[in-house]
């Protein structure tokens, strides 16, 4: 989440999340095999295209994974994140809490759509957010998380805005209070918020996300007390003071190539990158999860499941809604 910074940003407008997102009836059209008629290998061709691009280069991985959080949790799973900006309309990928967006997740889901329109019965049947999606559970099996069945029936977006991102995407320094209400304005429990937090297990932040953490925490404390002594004195020799803006270090410092339960095992030894991922052991509320989660992967790996599952019916478009784009980045 957020972030391949998994990452950054997250929320505040709860009261339009709650409007736009509350109910989701939409996503009642979703159902597995939903392209059995019109596209029966779509989950293969797509799969097949993930796996050359990561062959390519790791970071597709985090950097599909947050592309599909940014999607959903703004406008809905839509893929209006992917569309370009044109005139007289700046896009919401060209919002500053998207541009870290790495290009390869975009780059993903490009090819994998012109592989699956290149198969004469599935051009243009295929949904960009559908491809989106299935191309998020492709790279978290690739990278060692669990397999799991993608509901598919959405549409893409007819629209694409900056401004609609302002204050709908989490951020580094939130506490659990204003995590769980925007991700509850997503129909999403504590319980779907962290475990959809482990996807920092992958990936990577810039220094910039963190330094108030390392030399400006509080008057008198510098350094956030919650941060583990020996990780704080380890993240100041790689992000120092007035760091170059563009350095960037790894989400967990364990196992950043796996996707696994080492997040939580993490927090408890006080190794959370973000105020955001420290929180979740810190206040006690969320504790007794972490604390299971972190010697428990097959209880976590279901619930995680559960979690992005919820997750792919946020703001689902049907009917006059959406539509099947020909270009994921660009309108019809």
């Amino acid at each position: 989440m957020g972030r391949v910074n998994f990452l950054t940003s997250l929320v505040l407008s709860i009261s339009v999340g709650v409007i736009l997102f509350s109910g989701c009836p939409a996503s009642a059209q979703l159902r597995q095999n939903f392209y059995s008629n019109t596209c029966p290998d779509v989950e293969n061709i797509v799969r097949r295209a993930v796996s050359t691009k990561v062959s390519q280069t790791f970071v597709t991985i985090p950097a599909t994974i947050r592309l599909f959080f940014h999607d959903c949790f703004v406008s809905g799973c839509d893929a209006s994140v992917i569309v370009a900006s044109a005139a007289g309309n700046t896009a919401e990928k060209d919002h500053p809490d998207n541009l870290s967006l790495a290009g390869d997740g975009f780059d993903t889901v490009i090819k994998a759509k012109a592989a699956v329109d290149a198969i004469p019965r599935c051009k243009n049947k295929v949904s960009c957010a559908d491809i989106l999606a299935l191309a998020t559970r492709d790279v978290i099996v690739l990278a060692g998380g669990p397999n799991y069945p993608v509901e598919l029936g959405r549409l893409d977006g007819l629209s694409s805005t900056s401004a609609s991102v302002n204050g709908n995407l989490p951020k580094a320094n939130f506490n659990l209070n204003q995590l769980n209400s925007m991700f509850a304005s997503r129909g999403l429990t504590q319980a779907d918020m962290i475990a959809l937090s482990a996807c920092h297990t992958l990936g990577f932040s810039h220094c910039t996300q963190i330094t108030n953490r390392l030399y400006n925490f509080s008057p008198g404390t510098p350094v956030d007390p919650t941060l583990n002594r020996q990780y704080a004195t380890q993240l100041q020799g790689m992000c120092p003071r007035n760091v170059d803006p563009r350095v960037a270090i790894d989400m967990d410092p364990t196992s950043p190539r796996i996707f696994d339960n080492a997040y939580f095992q993490n927090l408890v030894q006080g190794k959370g990158l973000f105020t955001s991922d420290q929180v979740l052991f810190t206040d006690s509320r969320s504790r007794n999860t972490v604390t299971t989660w972190a010697s428990n992967s097959q209880a976590f790996n279901a619930a995680f499941i559960q979690a992005i599952t919820k997750l792919g019916r946020v703001g689902v478009k049907t009917g006059g809604n959406g539509n099947i784009r020909f270009d994921c980045g660009r309108f019809n």
